[in-house]
């Protein structure tokens, strides 16, 4: 059984109200749902996590343009902002920034392309890589045609932007594809990995798992969950043999010739290759703050007991509320690097300090002993050592 954190159904809920095709409320019915939300969220001890959570679903709506108001996201974004501050909501206002930005070159640069008389309407959102969460970006094997928009966009962007630099991430696209079946044409609704895979079955040919990987240079882990999406969905646009619900590296896939479906505008869409939120990062970043409170502390203090460099650290961190032993555990990482250090007073606490073999050195000949802090301590005395490393 799938167990979730208060801080993923929280946001997970918010996702729902503000998406559009999700629950089905009025403007004033919103606006309550997200004040309501907010007063949860006052309560609620994991806030980094739940801000990187609602971070990564906010860009998901963004992006897909499945947002159903744009009023609706600033106004949630402004009640966390009056919660936790700006720099809690920095980053999701960038996000909003980009887009309103993003329309007007858009524009500009429509007018490029007419110019250029390409049979593709081509379009193209430039992202601040600060603001967005980060993702995979595959070297996929695109068509002329694609090839060919993207160098015309790049010359104007660096014309236009001299100092930026540009990274595709072409499993953020979405594409309109014209498919015709028998005497039949629909318009595709696909993202820009299926176009291209889409692509790679004109003319009616019959490709194997391992041809495609090759032909467009992709992954097991990106290509399946697309071939998935297109032969095993509702919409099966593609032909798989031999026939089942799970791809493996032996099946070969052709076009369905005999498909057809009562709606012109077909959207087919497929799973995310994204997790909702990565993990690693929530602990480093916590790692981060915890050491940065501890630094900051002993600057001002100089000296304290071990009790109460807790107190102090867990008073200081408003997102999150942190274990005492995973405190522990970043001062023992800060001892090790010489930016604390250790006096022992009293008698009646131990601290396991290895032998000068395992010490760790640094520049100028100066020896840090590596501490382990996993045995009780009364009394824990720390001094942050000025300038030594």
């Amino acid at each position: 059984m799938t167990s979730f954190s208060n801080a993923e159904l929280m946001s997970t809920f918010c996702d729902r109200v503000l998406k559009s095709g999700g629950e089905k409320l009025s403007e004033t019915e919103v606006e309550q749902s997200l004040d309501r939300i907010v007063q949860l969220f006052s309560f609620l001890t994991d806030k980094d996590l739940f801000a990187e959570i609602y971070r990564n679903q906010l860009a998901k709506r963004l992006l897909n343009q499945r947002s159903a108001s744009d009023d609706a996201e600033k106004l949630m974004i402004a009640k966390l902002k009056v919660q936790c501050g700006t720099q809690f909501t920095s980053k999701m206002e960038g996000m909003l920034n980009d887009l309103a930005v993003g329309s007007d070159q858009k524009s500009e640069f429509d007018a490029r392309m007419s110019q250029q008389g390409s049979s593709l309407s081509f379009g193209v959102q430039v992202l601040t890589t600060g603001f967005w969460p980060s993702y995979k970006a595959p070297e996929v094997a695109l068509p002329t045609q694609m090839t060919e928009c993207m160098e015309v966009f790049k010359e104007w962007h660096d014309n236009k932007h001299q100092k930026r630099k540009l990274t595709w991430v072409h499993s953020l696209g979405n594409a309109t594809v014209r498919a015709t079946f028998g005497k039949k044409s629909y318009d595709l609704q696909v993202t820009t990995l299926q176009a291209v895979v889409l692509n790679a079955f004109n003319e009616g040919k019959t490709l194997g798992l391992e041809d495609l990987k090759k032909t467009l240079n992709l992954d097991d882990q990106t290509l399946k969950p697309l071939m998935h999406s297109l032969s095993c969905g509702k919409h099966k646009v593609l032909l798989k043999s031999p026939a089942s619900n799970k791809i493996n590296s032996t099946d070969t896939f052709t076009s369905n010739a005999k498909f057809t479906c009562n709606m012109r505008k077909i959207r087919i869409p497929m799973a995310s290759i994204e997790a909702s939120h990565n993990k690693n990062r929530v602990e480093e970043d916590r790692s981060i703050a915890i050491e940065t409170a501890i630094v900051r502390i002993m600057k001002a203090r100089k000296t304290l007991k071990h009790q109460q460099l807790i107190a102090e650290v867990l008073s200081q961190l408003a997102f999150f509320k942190p274990q005492p032993r995973v405190i522990k555990k970043r001062i023992e990482a800060l001892i090790v690097h010489c930016v604390l250090q250790y006096t022992s007073p009293f008698s009646f606490y131990t601290l396991s300090v290895f032998n000068n073999s395992t010490s760790h050195r640094l520049a100028g000949g100066m020896e840090c002993p590596r501490v382990s802090l996993d045995l009780p301590l009364h009394v824990f005395v720390l001094r942050f050592l000025f300038g030594c490393c």
